[in-house]
């Protein structure tokens, strides 16, 4: 007999879909201060990886290097990750590979900020 936990289980289309929702909307919460838009549509999450044990690592951006939140932003993404029912941790990786631009944008962003 071993103490191990089970293993989890893998988790169904409908249960990622419904985090993957549960994620954004929780993503969209966070702004950086200097632009009023929040950092989801502003392009700064590169990526989100959810592991079946409901583990979450995030890869993010900064619109720049020398961003003056740059050693808060990384912890208020993981305190808003952490609102949502079930997730066990979150870790969140700050890069700068490939730097941000504009592009990165949504058009939802782009028309928040006039740069139509």
């Amino acid at each position: 007999m071993t103490d191990q936990a089970p293993a989890a289980t893998a988790l169904s289309q409908d249960e990622l879909n419904s985090l993957t929702d549960q994620l954004i909307e929780k993503l969209k919460t966070v702004f950086d201060p200097e632009i009023p838009v929040d950092i989801y549509e502003l392009g700064l999450i590169y990526k989100v990886d959810v592991s079946d044990d409901k583990d979450v690592a995030i890869d993010m951006t900064l619109t720049a290097p020398g961003c003056p939140v740059a050693g808060d932003m990384p912890g208020w993404v993981k305190d808003a990750v952490m609102e949502i029912d079930g997730i066990r941790s979150c870790n969140v990786d700050l890069t700068f590979d490939p730097p941000w631009d504009p592009s990165r944008m949504s058009d939802e962003a782009k028309l928040q900020l006039n740069m139509f």
